[in-house]
This record gives structure tokens, C-alpha cells and sequence, in this order.
């Protein structure tokens, strides 16, 4: 944490005029923008702008046909994905992603690979424990059995299993009823507490504004607003566009 506090405001992630195509659909275009560390930055947008396929981009899922990806000043744009990993960047994919025929617990075993200390295992498994006491009742049950919303902490908990300094979340809220929402931003905000840099794509702009410090506008694949998330909560522009008002 103190290392943590002495580097807050570095810039960790960085897009510089990224584009990535699938085919010949151009998915993002000339996309820019910064993650300092500390900070929840979310990208809010609609469906199809883009949010996704940044962050596949960052992890390394797809191929970035033009502009760069850095990460603590070292360029990362098409480093294999689990070169990323290794690197301590870690994401709870849109969908989940968990193995529902294993049990909480073996999901979890799957996330901490990467960890930078194995010996640490016990006390990271305690602090997922700590943090989702749901799945620690849970944790011999398979993981298809659980709620949406168990399963949506028991993939963020397999994310954080890899002690990432750089959390990737996909729609957290996906699916999810109204009060089971509420506790996943809150737990969102708790990783941040903690220490860790959070990029969040959500759909619920309002929620997401509400906790994130930076906020990044996608539309039709590129960025058309960005700044401070109160400042773009107040813009009439995001207001009407993005939370019904």
C-alpha cells in the first residue's frame, strides 16, 4: 500500500490512437486515453462503441492493427495474453468466464497461476474469503449451482487471485438484479480502497460514474468525451445520451 500511495498519479495504462478491426469491421478508431494509478476510470457507452474490445486489446485477446498499448511505459500492444497476465493485469470477463462444472474453490486454484508468490495462497484465498463471504460459504459447491451475483464475485475473485495491480471488469452489473448491483459497485470501490487501479466497461453509466475518478465516452468505436467522472455526470450531453435524463 505504501508503494501504492508513493506512485499515485503515474500513469499505468496508456492508449495511444489504438484501433483494432475484426474482419472488415472496425471495432475502435484513433482510441486515446490514460490510466493513472489508484483510479477507477470506467468507459461507458452503448452496445457496439467499443468498451470490450479496448479491454481485449489491453489483456491481449485481440490484435491491435494500428496505435499502441503501454503499460508502466513498456508497450504491451499484441504481448500473447498470458505474457499479460504475468505482467499483473488481470480481468473478470463480460459473461463471468468461470468453469461451472468445477467447484469455488478450483476456480479460484485457477486464478492464483499467475501470482507472484505461491506461498502467499492461503492468505489470498483468506482475503477473497474476507471480501465474498458468500463464496466462502460456497466454496465446495460448483460454480454453475451459484446466484448470477455469486458467480459475478466468485470471477472478481479469481481476477484478484492473481494479485493484479491493474484490474480489467466487463459489465460487473450484467444481468444483475438492482440490490445485488449496489453490493458489486461497493466491493468495486473496496478493491480500489485497497490498492488497486481499476478499468471498468459498464453499460450502467450512472453507477459507474458515481464511483470511478476518470470517465471515457466511446461511440461508434472512438472517443468523443472524457475527463473527470463528475464532470461528465454533469455534462447534459452524457446526461441525456447515457442516463435517461
Amino acid at each position: 500500500m505504501a508503494e501504492t500511495a508513493s506512485k499515485a498519479g503515474e500513469v499505468l495504462l496508456k492508449f495511444e490512437d489504438v484501433s483494432v478491426s475484426y474482419g472488415a469491421i472496425q471495432a475502435i478508431r484513433n482510441v486515446s486515453f490514460e490510466v493513472k494509478r489508484g483510479e477507477i476510470v470506467t468507459l461507458i457507452g452503448a452496445n457496439g462503441a467499443g468498451k470490450t474490445t479496448s479491454l481485449r486489446a489491453v489483456s491481449g485477446l485481440v490484435r491491435c492493427q494500428s496505435g499502441r498499448v503501454t503499460y508502466r511505459g513498456e508497450v504491451i500492444s499484441n504481448l500473447p495474453p498470458h505474457l499479460i497476465v504475468r505482467k499483473r493485469i488481470c480481468q473478470a470477463p463480460e459473461g463471468r468466464g468461470i468453469f461451472l462444472n468445477l467447484s469455488v474453490e478450483e476456480n479460484l486454484d485457477l486464478g492464483a497461476w499467475a501470482a507472484p508468490d505461491p506461498k502467499s495462497y492461503d492468505d489470498d484465498l483468506a482475503h477473497i474469503f474476507d471480501l465474498f463471504p458468500r463464496l466462502k460459504e460456497r466454496r465446495k459447491q460448483n460454480a454453475g449451482t451459484l446466484s448470477g451475483g455469486e458467480q459475478q464475485m466468485l470471477a472478481i475473485g479469481r481476477a484478484l487471485m492473481g494479485h493484479p495491480d491493474l484490474l480489467l471488469l466487463d459489465e460487473p452489473s450484467l444481468g444483475l438484479a438492482p440490490q445485488i448491483i449496489e453490493k458489486i459497485f461497493e466491493i468495486v470501490q473496496m478493491i480500489n480502497r485497497d490498492g488497486k487501479t481499476v478499468l471498468l466497461v459498464e453499460q450502467n453509466a450512472l453507477q459507474a460514474l458515481q464511483i470511478a475518478h476518470q470517465g471515457v465516452v466511446l461511440e461508434t468505436g472512438h472517443v468523443t468525451l472524457s475527463g473527470p467522472a463528475r464532470q461528465l455526470l454533469a455534462s447534459d450531453e452524457v446526461r441525456k445520451a447515457y442516463l435517461g435524463e
